[in-house]
């Protein structure tokens, strides 16, 4: 039977991060649990799919491996073992149901399910977010830039413990070192974090004055990114591995720089698309002529066909962005502001008032837009007083 799409059982898209990939697998692995449908070997077929579908989707490598080649991607016949729980990591007699519980409600108890409290439980560091402002030039070229992140590092005074140079954490007295402690509620007895030691096992109390007991210390990086031709503001490029440190051992999280594009002196920009405002004088508006205007390419000459309106719209094929994702070029806009000349001399306004002159009595013919606004505003002033 051919296998379905991992994200179709855990039920999220194919965009879903690791919060929503987790939080979709536990409701769907506590539904499906066999503790839950004793003899249901439909459900517990069903288990096995979402726990594959989670060691797949949570792991990074295994995550991106199976999004380029799909389940051939991840095949455990290709690896000698295939995923633990579904084909080679349980053996002969099926998936290990107690360790998968101790998976799905380890959050909720607060410890591994009886495995030794929570001291061995890795954690996955934070996701991080940079937001990375570029020029248009550099956003549609491309370019490489280095920026510097917040991070944090083992603190070298007491190595990572959190206590003063010549001691070292001592047992928690609340759970004599296991991590986890038992509460009783009515019936049920139920195993969680303890909530002096936070699942250690141990607590400091002499604290490093460096680090204040946190084991690790901020400290800054320098990373270069690589920008591809064609970003726009909003997308993201992901530097895996750039975030948090994990804890306890855990993978550290991804670093995404979100770009964010500077305004421009000239172009606005419309993802393929550029807009950009041309002044244009009275007279070369009327006459026509042609008028200089700048691309990302150089310079180039644009015709003004006599008698241009203002906000008259020309196009100017191929002179816009070639994005990051598709192969079409884009164009450029240009956007017609007609000036009205001011600081007239006595001699430009006569021959202005001359030119004004000559239009009279023309049946408005020289101005097709006042003539049909004048005609709109005669019939509703004659319609009103009826």
């Amino acid at each position: 039977m051919a296998k379905r799409d991992y994200y179709e059982v855990l039920g999220v898209n194919k965009n879903a991060s690791d919060a929503e990939i987790k939080k979709a697998y536990r409701r769907m692995a506590q539904k499906y649990h066999p503790d839950r449908n004793p003899g249901d070997e439909e459900s517990a077929e069903r288990f096995k799919e979402v726990k594959e579908a989670y060691e797949i989707l949570s792991d990074a490598q295994k995550r991106a491996s199976y999004d380029q080649f799909g389940h051939a991607g991840v095949d455990p016949s290709a690896g000698g073992g295939g995923p633990r729980g579904y084909g080679g990591g349980a053996g002969p007699g099926g998936p290990d149901f107690s360790d998968i519980f101790s998976d799905v409600f380890g959050d909720i108890f607060g410890s591994g399910g009886g495995r030794g409290g929570g001291r061995s439980r890795a954690f996955r560091g934070a996701d991080l977010r940079y937001t990375l402002e570029l020029s248009l030039e550099d956003a549609v070229r491309g370019t490489e830039e280095q920026i510097q992140v917040p991070t944090h590092v083992e603190c070298d005074s007491c190595k990572g413990s959190g206590s003063r140079a010549g001691s070292k954490p001592q047992t928690c007295p609340t759970c004599k070192g296991h991590g986890d402690v038992r509460v009783q509620q009515g019936f049920f007895s139920i195993q969680q974090t303890c909530p002096r030691c936070s699942g250690e096992g141990a607590v400091v109390t002499d604290p490093c004055p460096k680090c204040r007991g946190r084991g690790r210390v901020e400290d800054r990086k320098t990373l270069n990114v690589r920008i591809p031709a064609g970003v726009d503001t909003g997308d993201r490029i992901r530097l895996s591995g750039e975030g948090e440190p994990g804890e306890r051992g855990g993978p550290p999280g991804d670093l995404y720089v979100q770009v964010a594009g500077r305004e421009h002196e000239f172009f606005e920009r419309d993802g393929a698309d550029l807009h950009c405002q041309v002044p244009v004088d009275i007279v070369t508006a009327a006459l026509g002529g042609e008028v200089e205007v700048p691309t990302l390419d150089g310079r180039v000459n644009l015709r003004i066909p006599p008698g241009t309106q203002p906000n008259q719209v020309f196009r100017l094929r191929g002179k816009g962005v070639k994005p990051v994702r598709g192969n079409r070029q884009g164009d450029l806009l240009c956007r017609i502001h007609v000036e009205t000349p001011v600081n007239l001399t006595k001699r430009q306004r006569e021959l202005l008032e001359e030119f004004q002159a000559t239009l009279q009595d023309t049946g408005g013919k020289h101005h097709p837009q006042t003539s049909s606004w004048l005609d709109k505003v005669k019939r509703f002033i004659e319609e009103w007083r009826i």
